[in-house]
């Protein structure tokens, strides 16, 4: 009768600490992959990566986990997330260049 309305959210996080040349791009893809999230990865000028990353809000939650965790050699500081209502939805999960 009633279908699982899923709802698809979209966080905008900037992530701040050693998180550039230290495959922390890769592990944010590798992790949105495997979450089943879309969205994209990017290094800023000011050495702080931007993540756009969209999906069921659980899966987002989980994944803000997996932001603050990173990979190997990152040192994460700070992860600052805006929720917002997706406007456009992406196809996959890619790094940004």
């Amino acid at each position: 009768m009633w279908g699982i309305l899923c709802v698809m959210m979209e966080i905008c996080c900037i992530v701040t600490g050693k998180v550039q040349n230290v495959r922390y791009r890769d592990y944010v893809q590798t992790s949105a992959t495997q979450l089943h999230l879309t969205g994209w990865v990017r290094n800023l000028p000011d050495g702080t990566v931007a993540v756009v990353a969209q999906g069921e809000p659980d899966l987002l939650k989980e994944f803000v986990e997996y932001l603050h965790e990173g990979s190997l050699q990152a040192q994460v500081e700070g992860v600052a997330v805006e929720w917002r209502t997706t406007k456009r939805q992406d196809d996959d999960f890619s790094i940004k260049f």
